[in-house]
């Protein structure tokens, strides 16, 4: 039980170490509200369909 815990919270820590690493540039690039949130929704889309790959194939 412990094992698994740590499969999915392992990947959960690289991909906010990774989002912390590229959010700063990322907020300085998009200066416009519209563009923002068009582009944050992008990634919202990529790490959901990460994790789901991770929870469920692996």
């Amino acid at each position: 039980m412990n094992l698994i815990s740590l499969e999915v919270i392992v990947p959960i820590i690289a991909l906010i170490g990774v989002l912390v690493l590229v959010l700063p540039g990322f907020i300085q690039t998009n200066y416009n509200l519209k563009i923002l949130i068009k582009n944050l929704s992008i990634w919202i889309v990529v790490i959901a369909i990460i994790l789901i790959f991770i929870y469920f194939i692996l």
